[in-house]
């Protein structure tokens, strides 16, 4: 740890102290990620981003993703393990929001070995998202469901 001394010499306890209180900070900010109140924040620009996606009515989706977006606001239980994981939106396909705001549920595709190309991504309250979007190209597009 890098400490600034006085000109005496002796490390500066108000710095040592800001120090480790920035630090506890960082990694109480990094293993509980930011707060229900700070996912929850619905800015203007996340309703400007919203209203450029398309939509798409929920009864319009196929039964697989029908089926996922109900276990979404029951909490579950998902059948991957992977369901319910932090998505980065590292495309910025969807409206910026801070990490950990969107999470990802696998939509079953008939046929594929894996888990296939079909993801439904919630934003918000994991059992009442503020909004959720279907991806069948895995991550390529999306459109919001509206129900």
């Amino acid at each position: 740890m890098v400490t600034h001394l006085t000109p005496r010499g002796t490390a500066s306890k108000s710095r040592q102290w800001l120090m480790h209180a920035l630090c506890a900070l960082a990694v109480g900010v990094a293993a509980f990620g930011p707060t229900t109140d700070a996912l929850a924040r619905r800015t203007p620009e996340f309703e400007a981003d919203q209203s450029r996606l398309s939509v798409v009515p929920l009864t319009s989706l196929p039964r697989q993703a029908q089926e996922v977006h109900r276990l979404i606001y029951s909490g579950g239980p998902f059948p991957y393990t992977k369901d319910g994981v932090v998505f980065g939106n590292r495309e910025r396909s969807l409206p910026r929001q801070p990490r950990g705001f969107y999470r990802e549920y696998t939509v079953r595709t008939p046929g594929s070995r894996d888990r296939g190309p079909r993801r439904i991504v919630c934003g918000g309250a994991p059992k009442a998202p503020d909004a959720c979007y279907y991806t069948a190209d895995h991550y390529a597009s999306f459109r919001r469901i509206v129900e």
